[in-house]
């Protein structure tokens, strides 16, 4: 080092700059280059923990791409799910299927679950994991949705489970799932399909997989190592390495060996914009921007240049309608609800006398109730919040029936009409006619009483511009 300083300090001031440039830029490439965590020896955690929708596609996809740039050794997905929505499930399957870095789903802690689709997850990845405690299985569809098909949590099942359930050994409960008219039928059978050709993708049991879905069958995890429907059961992450090791898996195509071996784990949990798409695609979220935003641009129109219920309107309806883009939406529901809207804004700006006000509400609450076509609990729109949102839209449409009301009550304020009644002074006057000041304006006007100047009058008509006035007396004040 001292022998460096003394050639530093030989030099020129100018090769010293070029010098200290130099140093700089291999001081940032140094920064750059792949360090020990970025070499592969890192593997990334990922946390699925309650309802499968659009915001775990969004983490779970930005995950493994990061996973691949940093050419990560494994990605594990720790899962506690009661299931989710049909097309949300898809895009992570693909996704993990996608993934040339292999992927290990892993459902922990004890007495948590990977149900319904969970299961099918499980099943997709290259390594399916379970904590001693948990389970999966009921993997039966109930519902055809339009944007999506929801899938039944462990506690969705029949009420008469116990007395028509058939018990199977080591604790496999199935209870046979008939579907109801073709439409199920073919739910039913592309479900198999697909859980069916998952299972053969990872050399799983492919019997069990389509039980899983038909019967709703469920199993314990020391169960589904035995049914060779899991690969390992493991109490901790750093157990579940240990035995990951030296295990072959194929990811995207290629036969990887997997060398987990001290390797490290790095815990990614949901960014802002995780927890943001979770907020706003929660439905009763989305149904109240949509009021937010709906209401904001009426106010805004009532009152041009206010700016601000305008601009927040418009990106609270945006958001809104964003969130109901990615959710398995009955358009019958949202046409009602659009429908609601329009007329209770109607009789904002043509006061009807609550007729379109109260059919407006109307149409809003049908819309709501058949709005979101899924049974996934976390999808669900809140009575309370459908009820409290009709309650204020219907609160604000006999609001402004009142303010009709009251305004056809009052005396006319503009006009030649409120003319009627006012009072003036005479400013000239000859024979039956002359001028008058009323309401700060000079008046043609006429009388069939003899008037004088500064006499004070009472104007009882009009005819075009000219005043009819009489002699100002207490009676006619």
């Amino acid at each position: 080092m001292a022998r460096v300083r003394k050639i530093i300090e030989n030099c020129s001031a100018y090769t010293r700059i070029a010098l200290s440039v130099v140093l700089t830029l291999l001081g940032l490439l140094l920064s750059t280059l792949p360090n020990d965590a970025q070499t592969g020896r890192t593997a990334l955690v990922f946390h699925i923990r309650g309802i499968i929708g659009p915001a775990a596609v969004d983490y779970l996809s930005r995950g493994l791409h990061m996973a691949a740039e940093r050419n990560a050794p494994l990605v594990i997905i720790e899962m506690d799910t009661p299931g989710g929505l049909d097309t949300s499930m898809r895009d992570i399957i693909r996704d993990i299927l996608a993934s040339p870095v292999p992927v290990a789903t892993y459902v922990a802690p004890s007495g948590a679950r990977a149900a319904s689709a969970g299961t099918y997850i499980l099943y997709a990845s290259h390594i399916a994991a379970m904590a001693p405690g948990t389970n999966l299985g009921a993997a039966t569809p109930v519902q055809i949705g339009g944007g999506g098909m929801p899938f039944p949590g462990d506690n969705e099942q029949p009420k008469d489970q116990d007395q028509t359930s058939e018990k199977k050994p080591d604790g496999d409960t199935a209870q046979p799932q008939k579907p109801g008219n073709a439409m199920e039928a073919k739910a039913i059978n592309d479900a198999v399909a697909y859980i069916r050709s998952l299972a053969e993708l990872r050399g799983r049991n492919i019997d069990w997989a389509e039980k899983a879905v038909r019967e709703a069958a469920s199993l314990p995890a020391s169960t589904a190592l035995k049914e060779n429907v899991i690969d390992i059961v493991t109490p901790n992450l750093d157990d579940l390495l240990v035995q990951a090791n030296g295990r072959t898996v194929t990811a995207a195509g290629n036969q990887i060996t997997l060398n987990t071996s001290g390797i490290t784990l790095e815990h990614v949990e949901p960014d802002w914009r995780t927890e943001f798409l979770t907020v706003i695609t929660n439905p009763n979220v989305a149904l109240i921007l949509m009021m937010i935003g709906i209401y904001g641009l009426i106010f805004e129109f009532m009152n041009p240049g206010a700016l601000f219920p305008g601009t927040i309107g418009a990106i609270c309806l945006l958001i809104g309608l964003y969130a109901l883009a990615v959710l398995p939406v009955n358009l019958a529901g949202l046409g009602l609800i659009l429908l609601g809207l329009a007329l209770m804004a109607a009789e904002a700006f043509t006061p009807s006398f609550g007729v379109l006000g109260v059919g407006g509400a109307l149409a809003f609450i049908f819309g709501a109730t058949i709005l979101v076509d899924t049974d996934v609990p976390g999808f669900r729109l809140s009575w309370p919040v459908v009820g409290a949102v009709a309650l204020a839209s219907l609160a604000l449409s006999l609001l402004i029936v009142r303010m009709a009301i009251a305004s056809h009550k009052r005396p006319v304020a503009t006009g030649a009409e409120q003319m009627i009644g006012a009072y003036g002074e005479i400013l000239d006057w000859r024979g039956n006619a002359g001028h008058v000041l009323a309401h700060g304006e000079r008046w043609s006007a006429v009388s069939g009483t003899p008037l004088k100047k500064g006499q004070k009058v009472h104007v009882a008509g009009i005819q075009g511009l000219v005043l009819k006035v009489e002699p100002y007396t207490p009676e006619n004040s």
